[in-house]
C-alpha cells in the first residue's frame, strides 16, 4: 500500500454503522479494508487515526466556485471543510457555453457572485465550450468538479435579453447547445428562474431542454420561481415539468423561507412524498443556516433587467422608472424577490465589487439608510447604481424549523450554496459540512452522524451517477475525510465568515493529501467529473 490508516472509526457513506478498521489506499484508490482478524496491512506509509473517523469525501452539491477554483489554487474555503467535489454552474448562469458577446454580459450579471467583472483580470478567461472549460479544470484545481450547463446563459446566447418566448428556431438551437454541453461531460442543466434571462423561459421551453438532459442520463437542477409566496405553486410546476419530460430533479437550495412559509416545511416533504411514490426521481439540497444569499440586484423585478445589465442601469437611472421599480419592490412584490414585498431590514450587504462602498457592507439597507436620513429605497438604489449591479446580500428570510425538518428527508443532500466574494460572505460558504456534523449531528441529534455522512457523501454520488464515489469501499476513489467527531465544527460565523472549521485535520483526494495536519498542501489533485455515459 502506498497508505495504510490504522485504527479509524469508518463511517462508510451507506448509513450504516460505523465500524474500526484498517483501511488501505494504492494509486488513489481504496484497496483493502481490514477489520479485526483480518490479516495485517502493511504500506510505505501509515498514519495512525485513533480518535478519528474517516468518510468518504464530501460533496457540494450547490457550489459557486466556477472562477474561485482558478483564480485561488488554495480554495480553503472548501478543501478544509473535506470537500473533494463540488457542482459548478448553478442557477442557470455560468460562463460555458458563451461566445463572445455572452461571456461579457455573464460576467457583468454575476460578478457579484464570483468576481470575474469588468477590469478583473485575474482569470484567463480561454475557453468558450463546456468541454473547453472542464479541460482547463483539469490543468489541476484543488477538489474535484461537476459542471451543470446553465440554461439562463443558454438562452442569453440564442434568444438574448427578451423577455419574450423563443422561437421553433431558438428553441432547437438552445437544445443544440444542451446536448453539446451534455457530450462535452455536463452532468446536467440548472436553471435560475428568478434570475434574468433565464427566468424569461416558459415551462414548454423548459421541458424541451429537459427532454434532452434525459436523453443523456443527466439530471435538472432548477433555482425555481418562487422561494416565497408561490413557493408550493413553484415546487409542484418544476416536478410536473420534469415528470412530462421523464428528466430526474434536483430541487436547489429546497428551503421554504419567508414569513408565508414559516412552519410550511411538510407542505414540501408531501409534495416530494407523492412525486416519489408515483416514481419520480427526485433529490434536493439545502445549506444549514437560515439567511439566503445573492446580488442586490436579483431582488429587482425582471422587467427590470430586461435587455441586460446596461438596461437595467439606464432605468434606475430614471427618475419615473425608479419608482416604479420601487412600487414593484415595496407595494406589489417583485418576482424577483419571489413575490414578498421588500422588507429591508432582513437585506445585509455582504459585499461590494467597488472597495469605496465598504461602508454599507455588514449593515442592512435599512440601518444605512436611518443613517443618512433616507427611505431605504433611496440608499438601494444608489448602492445599485454606484456599485454597477456588483453588490452581494445576505436575506435573513429562513427558519430554523423548517431548516431541521427538510434535512431529514431520504432524498435530502449537502450544497453550501458559498459565495465566496465580497467582505463578509454567508459563513455557510466555510462552514456548511462541519456545521452538519458538528451542530446537527452531535449537538442536536437531528440525524446520526452515520446518516448525516450518507446525505454528504453517497446520496450526492448517486445523484451524479458516479460509480466510484461517496463510499469507503474496495476499489473507490481515495477521496477521503478524516475528522474528530467529538470537536469537528463550523469555525465561520456571520462576524468572522472567512474562519477554517475545526477538527478536520486530513482530507485527501485521489489518495494525496490535500489538507495534512489541518494544513493546507500544495497539492492540485482536482480534476473535472465528467457525466458517466449511459450504458
Amino acid at each position: 500500500m502506498d497508505l495504510v490508516i490504522r485504527d479509524t472509526r469508518v463511517i462508510d457513506g451507506g448509513g450504516g454503522p460505523s465500524f474500526r478498521a484498517d483501511v488501505g489506499i494504492r494509486e488513489g484508490r481504496i484497496t483493502a479494508i481490514r477489520r479485526e482478524g483480518d490479516p495485517a496491512l502493511s504500506g510505505t506509509r501509515t498514519l495512525d487515526a485513533a480518535g478519528l473517523a474517516l468518510a468518504p469525501g464530501f460533496i457540494d452539491m450547490h457550489a459557486h466556485s466556477d472562477l474561485a477554483l482558478l483564480r485561488d489554487p488554495a480554495h480553503e474555503a472548501k478543501a478544509a471543510q473535506g470537500v473533494t467535489l463540488e457542482v459548478l454552474g448553478q442557477d442557470g448562469l455560468s460562463y460555458a457555453p458563451v461566445d463572445d458577446t455572452t461571456l461579457e454580459a455573464v460576467r457583468r450579471s454575476i460578478n457579484g457572485w464570483n468576481g470575474g467583472g469588468p477590469g478583473d483580470d485575474s482569470v484567463d478567461f480561454d475557453w468558450r465550450t463546456v468541454g473547453e472549460y472542464l479541460d482547463r479544470l483539469d490543468r489541476g484545481i484543488a477538489v474535484n468538479a461537476a459542471y451543470l450547463i446553465p440554461q439562463g446563459t443558454v438562452r442569453m446566447q440564442v434568444v438574448g435579453w427578451d423577455d419574450r418566448p423563443a422561437t421553433g428556431a431558438e428553441t432547437d438551437r438552445m437544445k443544440q447547445l444542451v446536448a453539446e454541453g451534455l457530450e462535452q461531460g455536463a452532468v446536467g442543466m440548472s436553471s435560475g428562474l428568478t434570475y434574468t434571462p433565464g427566468m424569461y423561459a416558459k415551462d414548454a421551453e423548459l421541458t424541451e431542454l429537459c427532454r434532452v438532459v434525459a436523453e443523456y442520463g443527466g439530471y435538472y437542477c432548477p433555482h425555481h420561481r418562487s422561494y416565497g409566496a408561490g413557493a408550493l405553486r413553484a415546487y409542484e410546476e418544476m416536478v410536473t415539468l420534469t415528470g412530462e419530460a421523464g428528466c430526474a430533479l434536483h430541487l436547489a437550495h429546497a428551503t421554504m423561507n419567508f414569513g408565508v412559509n414559516k412552519g410550511r416545511a411538510g407542505d414540501l416533504l408531501a409534495l416530494i412524498d407523492r412525486a416519489l411514490a408515483d416514481g419520480a426521481d427526485i433529490s434536493l439540497d439545502t445549506y444549514p443556516y437560515t439567511p439566503g444569499a445573492t446580488t442586490l440586484a436579483a431582488v429587482l423585478p425582471s422587467w427590470a433587467s430586461e435587455g441586460g445589465p446596461d438596461a437595467l442601469l439606464a432605468r434606475l437611472a430614471d427618475d419615473g422608472t425608479a419608482e416604479r421599480i420601487r412600487h414593484h419592490l415595496e407595494e406589489i412584490g417583485s418576482d424577483g424577490c419571489h413575490g414578498v414585498t421588500m422588507e429591508w431590514e432582513t437585506i445585509e450587504i455582504s459585499g461590494v465589487a467597488d472597495p469605496a462602498l465598504g461602508s454599507y457592507v455588514g449593515r442592512t439597507v435599512e440601518e444605512s439608510a436611518k443613517e443618512r436620513g433616507e427611505a431605504p429605497w433611496v440608499t438601494a438604489r444608489r448602492l445599485l447604481i454606484e456599485d454597477r449591479l456588483g453588490s452581494t446580500i445576505l436575506q435573513h428570510v429562513g427558519h430554523e424549523e423548517n431548516v431541521r425538518a427538510i434535512m431529514r428527508h431520504g432524498v435530502h443532500t449537502g450544497g453550501s450554496d458559498g459565495i465566496l466574494q465580497g467582505a463578509k460572505p454567508h459563513p455557510r460558504a466555510y462552514g456548511t459540512f462541519p456545521q452538519y456534523l458538528g451542530k446537527y449531528a452531535r449537538e442536536l441529534g437531528i440525524l446520526s452522524l452515520e446518516e448525516t455522512v450518507a446525505h454528504l457523501t453517497s446520496r450526492p454520488a448517486a445523484r451524479l451517477r458516479l460509480p466510484d464515489r461517496g463510499l469507503v469501499r474496495p476499489g473507490y476513489r481515495a477521496d477521503l475525510v478524516l475528522f474528530d467527531p467529538e470537536t469537528v465544527a463550523a469555525g465561520s460565523t456571520f462576524e468572522a465568515p472567512r474562519t477554517l472549521p475545526f477538527g478536520i485535520p486530513h482530507v485527501l483526494i485521489d489518495g494525496r493529501f490535500v489538507i495534512e495536519d489541518g494544513v493546507r498542501t500544495d497539492v492540485l489533485a482536482g480534476r473535472s467529473v465528467r457525466r458517466t455515459p449511459l450504458s
